[in-house]
């Protein structure tokens, strides 16, 4: 049942289901991932963070959208023509598995690709070189490697296959490195280190949670560094603050800048049930 406490912030998201130009916050041509953060897709994470089921009529057809997106390689194209990226493949996957379709046959499929798309140091790339080419692009890329370990800890892969440990790997090796990484530039600096919620984009909260599943990573020196900066950020009673929320969701009370989130401290609390086990 949705909570009555959520219930503007999932009636204001609901309401912007046709800015786009189609139904379920596609646009007229089929893009997914237009009008950023009320496309399709992020608007379904914003809804799944509020707890609204598959069940509902306008997640389940957005969720059908995704699904016919996929091709019959695993990828997915989430809109007409144009290149196919990882990126989009590991958003649109990762999505479907929250709502709970990681064990669907085809999503076996798209779990293989990935596999056999790992970049030569352990996370993912997009081959797209938006800031020119130069040593750091020969990297993969950190946020679309998180994407990708978000998917896989929903399946069996976790903590089973060693590709998955050497993906993990790369992004604690990125915690000391830093700099920008892989072709679209994935930098930790200021900004990545302000706590964000929901989980859109590469950030300290989204990096220490998907980590969090994985035990390569739960005794690592490098990881607890980022966990105990996390942990220094919440309030005295142990909530988690948000300190950068994406700007058109900021009037959203569950993720409103500057105020405990009782969403954001569940998140955070499933953290600490992983590194307990």
């Amino acid at each position: 049942m949705v909570s009555k406490k959520y219930r503007a912030d999932i009636e204001a998201v609901l309401a912007r289901r046709h800015d786009n130009g189609a139904d379920f916050w596609a646009s007229a041509d089929g893009r997914l991932c237009i009008g950023e953060p009320f496309s399709t897709l992020t608007s379904l994470i914003v809804l799944h963070e509020l707890k609204v089921p598959r069940t509902h009529e306008a997640v389940r057809g957005a969720l059908q959208l995704v699904r016919g997106s996929q091709r019959d390689d695993g990828r997915y194209r989430l809109a007409p023509g144009g290149t196919l990226y990882p990126c989009s493949t590991a958003a649109a996957a990762r999505l479907l598995c929250r709502f709970g379709h990681a064990r669907d046959r085809r999503m076996q499929q798209t779990l293989v690709h990935l596999l056999e798309t790992q970049h030569d140091d352990g996370g993912w790339r997009c081959n797209k070189f938006s800031y020119g080419r130069g040593p750091e692009t020969e990297f993969s890329n950190p946020g679309v490697t998180l994407s990708v370990l978000d998917v896989f800890r929903f399946t069996d892969y976790a903590n089973r296959n060693p590709a998955l440990d050497r993906a993990v790997e790369s992004l604690l090796d990125h915690w000391v490195v830093r700099r920008p990484m892989g072709p679209c530039h994935f930098g930790i600096g200021t900004l990545f280190l302000q706590v964000e919620f929901p989980f859109l984009r590469y950030n300290l909260f989204y990096y220490v949670y998907v980590l969090s599943f994985y035990d390569r990573a739960k005794d690592d020196k490098r990881y607890l560094e980022a966990l105990r900066l996390l942990e220094s950020k919440l309030d005295a009673r142990g909530r988690v603050v948000v300190e950068r929320p994406n700007r058109r969701l900021a009037e959203l009370s569950f993720c409103a800048a500057g105020r405990p989130s009782d969403l954001a401290t569940t998140r955070y609390r499933e953290i600490v049930k992983n590194l307990e086990r």
